[in-house]
């Protein structure tokens, strides 16, 4: 038997773009190796919730690799769980591909051989979303950031390119993770002057942040740079909160015929369409069967 593990924020701010639906893709990467290649290969999916905590993650994965023999670890958003289930993967030789989390540290100062980030990274929302809006004239940022290792390492990679794009970095702000309330974090960088406001948050933050900045009076005076948005988000949130705001992401479920293929399969699962992450789970779990 072949077993993977799909671990994820079931219930927090990070569901919607992971949680079960992160499982239901990887059921469904199952589904189609197996019909593909006529294989009699035995293969169990188990999920589990790490709450977005290293130690709940770290204790789940831990028992999962040494007691019920999972082989595989995919999607773990939050980051600083990422970089723990990643580090544990390479203490116990076993494999943890990882779709969710989003720090570059993943490939760079924590790499290892057992770990492979694989659907996005903030190198490339960086590099996507940042450059963009610099050479469109957004020239002066000040930066909301979740406090934590995704946050910092968002912050981190936009302001370098920035910077190495002409641009300046007027002010920031860690913002407590989760959190509800962003008034006064908004407030500040409203009173910053800065031509964007830049989010490194992601999930239910992002979304409390664009509506409370919308509701202030704070766009469209100034521009926000969703630097982690999801076709979630946008649902949630509504084209007219949205309006203007600059985004990039790795996959789309519309962009052409074979996207929306895969994508209707999904949604008779699920009912609503999958986020990129999802998306990187079934590639992830589907690319691991064809290895195995």
């Amino acid at each position: 038997i072949v077993k993977i593990g799909v671990l994820n924020d079931m219930s927090g701010p990070y569901a919607d773009i992971g949680g079960p639906g992160s499982v239901v893709a990887a059921k469904m990467a199952v589904e189609d190796y197996i019909k593909a290649t006529k294989s009699t290969l035995k293969v169990e999916i188990v999920s589990a919730d790490h709450q977005n905590k290293p130690d709940v993650g770290s204790n789940i994965a831990r028992q999962w690799y040494d007691t019920d023999k999972v082989d595989m670890i995919a999607d773990v958003p939050t980051s600083s769980v990422g970089l723990a289930i990643a580090k544990i993967s390479g203490d116990k030789g076993k494999l943890h591909v990882n779709s969710g989390s989003a720090t570059a540290d993943l490939s760079g100062k924590a790499c290892n051989a057992n770990t492979i980030h694989w659907a996005y990274d903030t190198w490339m929302l960086a590099n996507g979303t940042g450059k963009a809006i610099v050479k469109n004239g957004g020239t002066s940022w000040y930066f909301l950031t979740a406090d934590y290792a995704f946050g910092h390492a968002l912050e981190r990679d936009t302001e370098a390119v920035v910077l190495k794009n002409g641009g300046k970095v007027v002010g920031k702000v860690r913002t407590p993770f989760p959190t509800q309330d962003f008034s006064s974090f908004l407030l500040q960088a409203q009173a910053s002057k800065a031509k964007i406001i830049g989010l490194a948050n992601a999930g239910g933050d992002t979304i409390n942040s664009i509506k409370q900045a919308a509701e202030f009076g704070i766009t469209p005076k100034q521009s926000l740079a969703g630097l982690l948005v999801f076709i979630n988000d946008i649902h949630s949130l509504g084209l007219k909160t949205t309006q203007g705001m600059y985004l990039t992401d790795s996959w789309y479920w519309n962009r052409d015929a074979e996207t929306r293929a895969w994508s209707r399969k999904f949604f008779e699962k699920i009912k609503r369409m999958p986020s990129s992450i999802q998306a990187g789970d079934y590639s992830a779990t589907l690319n691991y069967l064809q290895a195995v």
